[in-house]
């Protein structure tokens, strides 16, 4: 049986997710090849097969064939999430021009429902890098996701939170990502590797107190910011449950951005039951 390939992020929100397979159980770490890319990279891995495990946007999902999604984990917000902001030089509802951080499918998808649902009017976008100094030089305002976000001086720019803005028009929590296997993979999997169990723990292991102790110690010199903000960030601002909650918030989004064209469709959401997928 070969090892399972997973494309992971490259993000500080991923870190209590990956605990087991970077420090903690060595079944997990054993069973599987470890690479790290920003989120619509690990989409792209999944649908050219290089990857057979990936935390991919919620986005990303409609447009990989022969996925099942691992139950359980996701990276999700029902409170602001800090780390998905619309950076700004003009009020809201000025804006013209948005400078696009194309690493997540799903955030550039729910800017463009916010904007066709709740904040009116056409806008432009334009995929640029997520350098938020060069995005307003030739824009209005930019989308930053990820750790770049969470590094944005607020004092500097008008801000707006994405989640927070879509938990505040829908009372419905957001979905950035999930775990998702390639299905053909699955084959040349260990019989015995229960992969829903596996990421779970992991996630389980990972938010543990001492553990998050760790993560917010070895990543504050890394990104510049203070342990306690860290940790906030991790155990108050992001939600790591696919709960029914969630999954009632995803096909909200879901539909919504089919309806405004942000998303081209919005297939049954197939999730890894055990040995078998199951179409909910």
């Amino acid at each position: 049986m070969k090892r399972l390939r997973i494309s992971a992020i490259s993000y500080l929100n991923t870190a209590p997710l990956m605990w087991d397979f970077e420090h903690g159980n060595t079944d997990a770490r054993s069973a599987f090849d470890i690479s790290y890319t920003i989120p619509s990279q690990c989409a792209t891995s999944l649908r050219e097969g290089s990857a057979d495990i990936g935390i991919i946007p919620v986005a990303a999902y409609a447009s990989i064939p022969d996925l099942a999604i691992l139950p359980g984990v996701a990276i999700a917000s029902r409170r602001a999430v800090r780390s998905i902001l619309l950076v700004s030089k003009v009020p809201l509802e000025t804006i013209q021009t948005v400078a696009l951080d194309t690493s997540s499918m799903t955030s550039v998808a729910l800017i463009k429902v916010l904007f066709a649902k709740w904040w009116g009017g056409s806008r432009t976008f334009t995929p640029v890098a997520p350098d938020i100094e060069q995005m307003l030089k030739m824009h209005d305002a930019g989308l930053v996701i990820g750790d770049p976000a969470l590094q944005i001086d607020r004092s500097r720019y008008l801000t707006y939170d994405l989640a927070e803005e879509w938990i505040r028009l829908t009372g419905k929590p957001f979905v950035f990502a999930f775990w998702a296997v390639r299905q053909a993979a699955l084959a040349d999997a260990p019989r015995d590797l229960d992969l829903a169990t596996v990421f779970q723990e992991s996630r389980d292991h990972g938010l543990q107190p001492e553990n998050l102790d760790r993560i917010a110690r070895e990543w504050s010199s890394r990104l510049g910011l203070d342990e306690g903000g860290i940790k906030s960030y991790l155990t108050e601002n992001i939600h790591y449950s696919l709960d029914p909650a969630c999954l009632d918030g995803m096909q909200l989004f879901c539909q919504l951005a089919r309806e405004c064209g942000a998303l081209l469709s919005a297939p049954p959401l197939c999730f890894l039951d055990v040995a078998k997928a199951a179409v909910i």
